[in-house]
């Protein structure tokens, strides 16, 4: 367990104490004296994190390499976005042709097509930059 752990349990059982002591009329006011001691405690973790993340990007660019990029998309949302989409495809073609025949289905099916095909082009660019560019003899 962490020292900031126990400072924490011992910050909750004084005030549980203070509770027990005090009574329920002062319940609120100790919960948000608590919560508050809480957020105060969370705001510098993660202003630490942030920092830390940020200082180990700027080694990373400092010592020449590329920084860290976000990846679109991985195999797993690709694939549980079109399952996902199978299965919504039943009930929207149902709708559409009980409403509008076969014109309905139509639309339906390029509907969802339309959005499959949207999500493969987010996660998939068409054009990417090359990581080393071709130095051309026009260049100096």
């Amino acid at each position: 367990m962490e020292p900031r752990d126990s400072e924490l349990r011992k910050e909750l059982n004084a005030t549980l104490q203070a509770r027990s002591e005090l009574g329920p009329e002062y319940e609120s006011a100790l919960i948000d004296s608590f919560l508050e001691k809480l957020d105060q405690r969370l705001d510098v973790t993660l202003d630490q994190r942030v920092r830390r993340h940020l200082a180990e990007q700027q080694v990373t660019v400092a010592r020449g390499a590329r920084a860290p990029q976000v990846p679109l998309g991985n195999f797993g949302e690709r694939f549980g976005f079109g399952i996902i989409s199978l299965i919504l495809a039943i009930p929207l073609s149902a709708i559409g042709v009980a409403n509008a025949g076969i014109e309905g289905l139509a639309v339906a099916w390029l509907g969802i097509v339309g959005v499959n095909a949207f999500q493969a082009a987010r996660s998939r660019p068409l054009f990417r930059r090359s990581e080393a560019r071709t130095k051309s003899e026009w260049e100096d």
